[in-house]
């Protein structure tokens, strides 16, 4: 992508117009205009780690619509049509992360989308986490930029949104030169099987970390961008569309497998043994069975389980080692077995087969 920012003519505000191409089919001189504000630094909190990210607090200091014809929210992982672009651009991050209430880590940095290549914000409130010990999660796309350098408490990931897959070899290049720990995360918004196949066997060959599904909620305005015709348009608006965009989670899921990495987001230290890794670890195994349909009851009793064990006052490996995770009332059985023999080996054969189910390649059969 070509980006030439320029002072806008005429006006005494801090505005920026930056030339951006389309996805699809808009028009080639579509503007996006920046504007500098106060106050433009959102910070979400959560108390659990919830997919795909698994942050504590997320960060963006850009505002949500900042790319076209298609603009994807990763706080709130949505995507939405967007034409027209202002884009709200935070002045001094870490002035306002210094003010902000303390920010729990991991951290998720949105520096996603042509904003960052501009202005890096982005890459300064993860010299802000660096800086002050906190763990973090710095989240790029196919036209932004990687940060010129990530602490050893950093994961990058690279958003493949828009599938434009020299871009992100050179991302993808880059970061391994780099020595980052890095990985892929691929938005599910109808993508072909090749395309995916070709992202993959690219992330294989710089050495990423991880390969993993985004999955977006795609509205309507985005849906009817994305259709060309009546078929298209037909399949997008009545048809059931969470039995695809499953099964292309669970074929990327597939293809990580294929190419020897993990299958979701790997937040920084997942070594650990924190009572938030603990926390992911159960989420995913029950998000997975909820997802492929399976043992539903038994996928809601884990769900709950994670949740209690992300607000426990206590580490888990301490309670282990003085009794016996059973006396948290809040655990299941399934949970704690699942826990004890994380604890004990760094795996579950409980979730290691409810992995190895997930993983189904959608052309299976085909010739």
């Amino acid at each position: 992508m070509t980006c030439h920012p320029e002072r806008s003519e005429g006006s005494r505000s801090n505005a920026y117009r930056v030339r951006s191409f389309a996805v699809f089919a808009a028009p080639d001189d579509t503007l996006i205009i920046y504007r500098k504000a106060q106050q433009q630094l959102r910070i979400q909190r959560s108390a659990i780690p919830e997919p795909p990210f698994w942050a504590a607090t997320k960060v963006a200091p850009y505002s949500t619509k900042r790319a076209e014809p298609i603009a994807i929210d990763y706080f709130e992982m949505r995507a939405t049509h967007a034409d027209r672009l202002e884009v709200g651009v935070s002045i001094d991050v870490r002035d306002e992360l210094e003010r902000a209430p303390r920010l729990h880590d991991p951290v998720l940095i949105d520096a996603a989308e042509a904003s960052e290549l501009v202005f890096r914000r982005g890459e300064e409130a993860l010299r802000f986490c660096c800086d002050n010990g906190l763990t973090a999660i710095h989240l790029v796309s196919t036209r932004g930029a990687l940060p010129s350098a990530a602490c050893e408490r950093a994961t990058v990931v690279i958003s493949a949104w828009p599938y434009e897959l020299s871009r992100l070899r050179e991302l993808m290049r880059d970061a391994n030169d780099r020595r980052m720990r890095w990985g892929v995360a691929v938005p599910v918004i109808f993508p072909a099987l090749d395309v995916l196949r070709q992202i993959a066997d690219a992330a294989h060959e710089h050495g990423a970390m991880f390969l993993a599904a985004l999955p977006v909620e795609v509205d309507p305005t985005a849906r009817k961008t994305i259709a060309t015709d009546a078929e298209d348009y037909d399949a997008l608006f009545h048809a059931d569309l969470e039995p695809l965009e499953v099964a292309t989670e669970r074929h990327l899921a597939a293809l990580a497998a294929e190419i020897g990495v993990a299958d979701f987001v790997v937040p920084p230290r997942w070594e650990e043994k924190s009572n938030w890794n603990a926390s992911i670890l159960l989420t995913l195994v029950a998000s997975r069975m909820i997802a492929m349909k399976r043992d539903v009851e038994v996928a809601s009793r884990i769900a709950r389980s994670a949740r209690a064990v992300a607000q426990l006052d206590k580490p888990l490996d301490r309670i282990a080692a003085a009794a016996s995770l059973s006396i948290v009332e809040a655990l299941d059985d399934i949970s704690t077995d699942i826990l004890n023999d994380w604890l004990d080996s760094g795996r579950s054969a409980y979730v290691d087969h409810i992995d190895k189910q997930w993983r189904l390649r959608r052309d299976v059969g085909v010739a």
